[in-house]
């Protein structure tokens, strides 16, 4: 008997991604994408009009020609589409809610070098798209691949941006902190000042020449901020490139050499944001969660007194909380996971430690460009250094160890492997940590171990890479 195929997986746990030209980053994948996804909207389309969806992406040199490629698609389908240019991914959520459109789709390979580049997802409320919603799309676009049908033509030029699209959502960032807009007063205090709440605040922005570039100081200054914007001359080819959320320590010498009060590191789509301290200190996702968290808390704005966090959180960060009566709710890897959490729990605020960082009441996902101006707000309307505000926060040493495998096999189905990590659990006690768990988008093993020094977590994580090598792994590599 021959039973259908199932249909490829196209989608990881942000998105299509893959390099540009490769499939499924190619014209009749994306074509059929396109024709999957209006045939899609249409069917739950509630209102008697075209559905619409906002479409916009980063800096990547291949970004408007597979905007251009999901545009023809998507109007031969019978789908408006209001296409933003370079926007940041969180823009084209808050876009999708403004604009009544019933999707969004932002082109963008996040913190990956230029040569890749991806399509993520957007539902009407400007979440990312559930893991069901996207198998449907697979099976729809397995189907439509299967019958051969040509791509519609796109071979005209560039869609042009729709500048306004901009300017509503600069507006829209501006206008979650007290008097940003220039409008009510909100709470007031120090560097409140007639719209310009962050008068006298000095920061340093690395927009990773990415989708940032163009927004980064734009905002900052608005609101009274000096602005110091490196790494924001984008060519196609210099996103992320030895700068921005994967590389900041430049922009964190840079806040210790020019004397600023803060500084913030973005990623292709801004989408996350890394932080430093005055003292140049490079502060990560956790540190954006205990200082938001506490901050909230003491405004009786953190109801329940909980976060979510991911499995890759720091043991710190925990037990930082903690002492501040405020729990912490576990989740998988991936930002959309975060957000489920914390609607299954009614949690307010949840992230990731790589930047993704989620206020449910000013964002449906991770914004970079938000987060790091509520963390400047924070510190602004303390008077405090960045540094005294988080120096509740210790993080625990931690080691994580990536190796190459062969297969994706159930640890619980080796042996040597799950007797191996209850050895280090047995070891490391309520003292530590380990989160044993596979890259959702490479052929890896990842070892995340936390523990009271780092010598014996070293140890502890090359014993378990040992055995994980012998039973299915090529080679490992230490990640720091």
């Amino acid at each position: 008997m021959n039973l259908p195929r199932p249909a490829p997986r196209l989608f990881g746990t942000d998105g299509m991604r893959a390099a540009f030209g490769a499939p499924p980053l190619d014209r009749v994948t994306l074509s059929a994408l396109a024709a999957a996804l209006a045939a899609t909207l249409r069917e739950r389309n509630r209102s008697p009009e075209r559905p619409r969806i906002v479409l916009g992406g980063d800096t990547r040199e291949s970004t408007p020609e597979i905007c251009r490629w999901l545009k023809a698609g998507l109007a031969a389908g019978g789908v408006e589409v209001e296409y933003a240019g370079i926007l940041p991914t969180p823009g084209i959520a808050h876009l999708v809610g403004t604009r009544g459109a019933v999707s969004g789709i932002a082109v963008s390979a996040s913190h990956n070098p230029y040569p890749d580049n991806g399509v993520k997802l957007l539902d009407r409320t400007g979440r990312k798209w559930s893991d069901a919603d996207e198998r449907a799309i697979e099976e729809r676009i397995a189907e439509i691949l299967a019958t051969g049908t040509a791509p519609a033509d796109d071979d005209g030029p560039n869609p042009e941006a729709d500048e306004s699209l901009r300017a509503e959502y600069l507006d829209h960032l501006a206008a979650t902190v007290p008097n940003g807009s220039g409008g009510s007063s909100g709470s007031g205090g120090p560097g409140d000042a007639g719209g310009r709440p962050l008068a006298g605040f000095r920061v340093v922005l690395d927009a990773g020449n990415g989708a940032a570039s163009s927004y980064a100081a734009p905002l900052f200054e608005r609101l009274g901020a000096t602005a110091t914007l490196i790494h924001a001359r984008p060519d196609g080819r210099n996103v992320n490139a030895g700068c921005g959320s994967t590389a900041p320590e430049e922009m964190a010498a840079r806040v210790s050499a020019t004397g600023a009060n803060l500084g913030a590191a973005f990623d292709g789509d801004a989408d996350r944001a890394i932080l430093a301290d005055e003292t140049g200190t490079v502060r990560d996702g956790d540190a954006v969660l205990y200082l938001w968290a506490t901050h909230l808390k003491r405004q009786g704005e953190l109801v329940p007194a909980q976060i979510v966090a991911t499995s890759m959180s720091n043991l710190g960060l925990e037990r930082a909380l903690a002492r501040e009566g405020i729990g912490v709710v576990r989740c998988d890897v991936g930002d959309r996971y975060v957000v489920e959490a914390m609607e299954r729990h009614g949690i307010v605020l949840g992230g990731e430690q790589s930047g993704h960082i989620v206020h449910s009441r000013l964002s449906t996902t991770g914004d970079g460009l938000l987060t790091a101006l509520q963390m400047a707000w924070i510190a602004a309307q303390a008077g405090r250094p960045l540094s005294d505000l988080l120096a509740g926060f210790r993080r625990y040493p931690q080691v994580l160890k990536n190796v190459r495998v062969r297969q994706k096999a159930d640890f619980a189905t080796l042996p040597r492997v799950t007797d191996a990590a209850r050895a280090v659990e047995h070891r490391l006690g309520d003292d530590g940590r380990l989160v044993l768990r596979y890259s959702g988008t490479e052929p890896l093993a990842r070892i995340m171990i936390e523990g009271p020094d780092q010598p014996s977590i070293d140890a502890l994580a090359e014993e378990l890479a040992t055995v994980i090598a012998g039973e299915i792994g090529e080679r490992a590599e230490r990640q720091e």
